[in-house]
């Protein structure tokens, strides 16, 4: 069994120095892996890379993390992942890192993701040269993702996104903020690679569960949606099934409508189980919230 602490949307900065660091005291005995889903700083200036980095300094377990649009907005987003980096902090971007815990190789692919939107109303490469680029930008986080985890190697597959791939873990946001929350190219390209569980952030107003396409489960886990300082989530492992693919693209065969039901362990509406659905992820509701904690500031 994996257990991976998650969270998403700390927004450190100077006034918040302290205040998380007493809230990871017991991590080590509850997870073995923490992931950071990007939005680590207020306005990703690397001060505040730096207050973040000292509040980790002593979680005790490897962590893994992306960045999210609040670590661009200054336009220092190198110098801020090279801060985290210098402390031990894994920074994936359009990358991955494979991790042995417990005798078992947890890979995890890594990406900031991006807007566009979802199904019938995913932004079109057309218009103005704006237009194209903000897609385009999109596309190419979706493809470089896919190429990553279909490289990747473990035991456990886990993609790390700031950015939603698909809009069950937005219900709770406007309607209209969808197509800058996400787009659906993400969980397409997951369901062509494979992965036990995708973790993402950005939506504050959100929810906590969905599932792709092809049912790999996605969860938001934005602090303001979880409610506590980072969420755990185990992985079992389950018997191997014979190796079956479930391809959906944009564009090909119209837009994907299959559902999934809420538990992770049926098989999407036509009876295809896809060749990565080996094991059960489940939500572990019952892991406490460190006390004193505050709600995450957007």
């Amino acid at each position: 069994m994996i257990r991976i602490a998650a969270a998403a949307d700390i927004h450190a900065g100077p006034e918040t120095a302290g205040t998380l660091a007493p809230l990871l005291t017991g991590l080590r005995g509850e997870a073995d892996v923490l992931l950071l889903a990007g939005d680590l700083t207020r306005a990703g200036k690397p001060a505040e890379a730096q207050v973040l980095a000292a509040e980790l300094a002593d979680a005790g377990i490897p962590i893994v993390a992306v960045l999210g649009n609040h670590d661009y907005h200054s336009d220092q987003a190198p110098e801020v992942a090279a801060i985290l980096r210098e402390a031990g902090i894994h920074v994936l971007d359009r990358s991955s890192v494979v991790l042995d815990l417990g005798g078992q190789r947890v890979a995890i692919a890594g990406t900031k993701g991006f807007g566009g939107g979802f199904g019938a109303a995913l932004a079109d490469d057309y218009g103005e040269p704006e237009m194209k680029a903000w897609i385009r930008h999109a596309e190419t986080e979706a493809e470089t993702l896919e190429d990553t985890l279909t490289a990747l190697v473990g035991d456990v597959r886990i993609v790390l996104l700031h950015y939603a791939p698909v809009p069950e873990t937005l219900g709770g946001e406007r309607l209209e903020l969808y197509p800058f929350l996400g787009n659906s190219m993400l969980g397409e390209a997951i369901d062509r690679s494979g992965a036990d569980l995708v973790l993402h952030g950005h939506a504050h107003h959100g929810s906590i569960a969905g599932f792709t396409p092809g049912g790999v489960p996605v969860r938001n886990v934005a602090q303001t949606v979880i409610r506590r300082p980072y969420a755990v989530f185990t992985i079992e492992r389950e018997d191997e099934v014979s190796p079956r693919r479930s391809l959906r693209r944009r564009g090909k065969e119209g837009d994907a409508t299959s559902t999934v039901s809420a538990s992770d362990r049926e098989r999407p509406r036509g009876g295809k189980r896809p060749r990565w659905a080996r094991r059960r992820t489940r939500v572990d509701d019952q892991t406490p919230a460190p006390s004193g904690g505050k709600g995450a500031r957007r």
